[in-house]
């Protein structure tokens, strides 16, 4: 299937491993430059001579996606490299494990700063830039447990659930100017979170694999799915 996407240019928060490894790697699979983004100055280094040994074309923009300048910033760094931008996935780590009633004002507020707010900058970001050419995909990475409540992750069925509500209004606005705007929500991954979790089971999904998912929903084939949330949980999920 031909994605459409060599030349395209993308911007991938929170890039340097896990998830957004995986998406950073599918896109530039499909000849997609990239801004790719880390708090650690030293794991992005490492994680761009990686993807430019695979014949990528990466340049690193170093970060906290809570900074609130951040995502302007990574916006401005694609646009700046390469002329234009037309894909961006927004992505955060998740928050730390708590259930509701022990979640304080302050762990919400954070919640809400890396799980929801980061992903609209991103988007108040983008477009300007992207409907100048009529085209553009927005894809925020979120979790599953924007579908099914998790007891002991309060924070981020919070959050993430914010972000699905406001992603949903934002899909239509965004709708007549070529930008397509979804939520993938992924569940259990091979990542360095779920291990810290204790939550590495048999039946886990590969982080490179997510990435070929999200790299579909940025493509020319993929114009008509838009406010979508699409789960890539392996099934576990138990909502309807």
């Amino acid at each position: 299937m031909e994605l459409g996407l060599s030349g395209r240019v993308a911007v991938v928060a929170a890039s340097s491993k896990g998830l957004g490894l995986g998406v950073a790697k599918a896109l530039a699979d499909e000849g997609v430059s990239l801004v790719i983004n880390s708090r650690s100055v030293e794991v992005l280094s490492d994680t761009a001579a990686a993807l430019r040994n695979s014949g990528a074309t990466v340049v690193m923009q170093p970060g906290d996606i809570t900074d609130p300048e951040l995502p302007a910033a990574l916006v401005a760094r694609a646009v700046a490299e390469f002329g234009r931008l037309d894909i961006v996935v927004s992505n955060a780590g998740g928050p730390p494990p708590a259930t509701s009633l022990e979640l304080s004002d302050e762990a919400i507020a954070d919640a809400l700063a890396s799980n929801l707010f980061s992903h609209i900058r991103f988007v108040r970001a983008a477009v300007p830039h992207m409907e100048v050419n009529h085209w553009g995909r927005i894809c925020a990475m979120a979790s599953y447990t924007v579908a099914q409540a998790v007891p002991n992750l309060a924070a981020s069925t919070l959050a993430r659930s914010a972000l699905r509500a406001w992603a949903k209004s934002a899909a239509q606005d965004l709708l007549e100017k070529g930008i397509t705007l979804n939520l993938i929500a992924p569940g259990l991954h091979l990542t360095d979170r779920i291990r810290q979790l204790g939550h590495v089971a048999e039946h886990v999904g590969d982080p490179e694999d997510f990435g070929k998912i999200v790299t579909f929903l940025c493509s020319e084939p993929a114009n008509f799915i838009n406010g979508a949330t699409i789960l890539v949980d392996g099934g576990s999920t138990l909502a309807l």
